[in-house]
């Protein structure tokens, strides 16, 4: 299993704007777990704001393996869903592990 999580800074500056960008990757994003193969899991989750500096969304998602995520990651239904992502922030991290996984 290999987890994805991704942060990002949203472009949105209020807390309305960003609920409905919030939910708008929700919905993109969920439709994409039945369409991939090997698309275990995948959760879109908004900061609770009340922290400054925190980023404001996540996507925590898991891979049946490290194929299966290169295969999610190519898919053209995500590539589409990562348009309008880059629409909307301005600013992204991510990190891929597993339970194996190890700094080399």
């Amino acid at each position: 299993m290999i987890r994805h999580l991704v942060l990002w800074k949203l472009e949105a500056s209020t807390r309305e704007e960003k609920e409905i960008v919030v939910e708008e990757l929700r919905a993109r994003f969920a439709a994409l777990v039945p369409q991939i193969d090997g698309t275990e899991r995948l959760d879109i989750r908004a900061d609770l704001g009340s922290t400054e500096g925190n980023w404001d969304v996540v996507l925590d998602s898991d891979y049946r393996d490290e194929e299966a995520l290169e295969y999610y990651q190519a898919h053209p239904a995500h590539l589409e869903v990562v348009q309008y992502v880059k629409s909307v922030v301005t600013a992204r991290a991510c990190i891929d592990f597993s339970d194996r996984a190890a700094l080399a």
